[in-house]
Formats: C-alpha cells, structure tokens, sequence
C-alpha cells in the first residue's frame, strides 16, 4: 500500500496558545513527531498541513511537503478529519497516489521507534479500514448523574488489580483509507485497536501540566 505521512498543525490552540512551536526540552513540539517521522519515512511522503508560520518555516527548514490550509480549517470549530479530507482531496486534485494516510498529531511526541511498522504490519494483516492506538485505563470508573453513582468496570470493594480491563484512544497514531478520510471518517467501525502499554504513548499534550509533564519525563532521562 501506498501511504502518506499527514502531520496537523494548527495555529489557534487556546488551551496552550502556541504549543505546536513551544520549546520542549531544546526544541520545538512538533519537531519530535517530524524527527519521528524522518526515521522512518522519506521527505517525500512527509507532509505537514498547517495555517501557522512559524510551523511552516520549521517544514521548510525540514525540506518537507507542506500544505497550507484554509482559514475555516484553522479554527477551534475545525475537525482533524476536515482537515485530512482537505489534505487527501489536495492529493487527489495533483494526482498524486495513495491508499491510506498516516496520521501523526504533534501533541504525542513520544513514540517508539517500531510504532509505525508495527502499526502498518497490524494494519495489513487485519484488512481493516483503519487502525488507532490505545492505552489501558487502570482507574475505576463510574458514572455520576443526578448525584447518583454507577460503577462501569468494578464493583464497590473490588481490588484495583482485578478490574475489567478498558482503553482509551491515546492519540499515538492513527490508519486510515483514503475513502473513509473522504466519508468523513478517521476511526472506522472496523477499526483496529493497536494496545499501547509503555508510558510514552499516555502523554498527549492539550494543557500547561501536560507539557510540564512531558518536560519533566525529558529532563530525567525517561525517554530516548
């Protein structure tokens, strides 16, 4: 198959204003994903899709692909599977081939250096539509509504250890047909879900404590 790297990088964030070129550690966030990326990918199946400036110097100081999307795509309101739709119509429109996208968001900086052919080797074998990845949930869960209490995974008393197991979608990376891109979709419903269980791949970066958080793994040598 024929994939595409897709790297999405808005300028807007409200939550961290900037985070996209905030420095971690010595260098830029979004650098950690494009440094990913180049281990594994040649440039010219990088690509960056951005309203940001100084996101789009770092492409052309990287030598990559970029695609410059439009306002209505720059927004808080804009879905990422808007601006994938955008970025596989752009491929379509310049013929250029491709069966399936890989999608690398920059919040995720830590991935191992196997993911991506781990990801694409489960992806193939399984004749999905789409694959993500997911992290294990080793909290008890509940719901609250009108003050009233209902455990999901456990039962009151029950041991930590012995709880049902539940995921959550991590953000590490995602596989996607082109067509399901164009359907509107990322995740399908045949999706299939790559477990993660190392450390790195629960560090998703939306809000201040998590970029501490992922300083802090850096500056104490957890990560390579």
């Amino acid at each position: 198959m024929i994939y595409k790297i897709i790297i999405p990088a808005r300028s807007g964030s409200k939550r961290l204003p900037g985070k996209n070129t905030k420095l971690l550690g010595e260098k830029p966030l979004i650098c950690y994903t494009i440094d990913f990326s180049l281990k594994n990918f040649s440039r010219e199946d990088i690509w960056i899709n951005t309203d940001d400036s100084k996101v789009l110097s770092i492409a052309k100081k990287n030598k990559l692909n970029y695609t410059i999307r439009p306002n209505i795509l720059g927004t808080d309101k804009a879905s990422t599977v808007d601006v994938l739709k955008y970025q596989v119509n752009f491929f379509v429109n310049n013929r250029i081939k491709l069966d399936a996208i890989i999608l690398l968001q920059p919040t995720s900086p830590f991935r191992s250096n196997d993911l991506i052919r781990r990801a694409i080797s489960c992806f193939e074998k399984s004749k999905r539509s789409s694959l993500a990845t997911f992290s294990p949930i080793e909290k008890k869960i509940c719901y609250i509504n009108d003050n009233k209490f209902k455990p999901l995974n456990y039962e009151p008393g029950q041991r930590s250890q012995d709880l049902s197991p539940l995921y959550y979608e991590n953000g590490s990376i995602y596989i996607t047909k082109c067509e399901n891109i164009l359907a509107g979709k990322i995740i399908t419903k045949d999706v299939y879900p790559m477990i993660c269980k190392d450390l790195y791949s629960t560090i998703d970066i939306d809000y201040e404590v998590d970029f501490n958080n992922a300083n802090y793994i850096l500056s104490n040598n957890f990560y390579d």
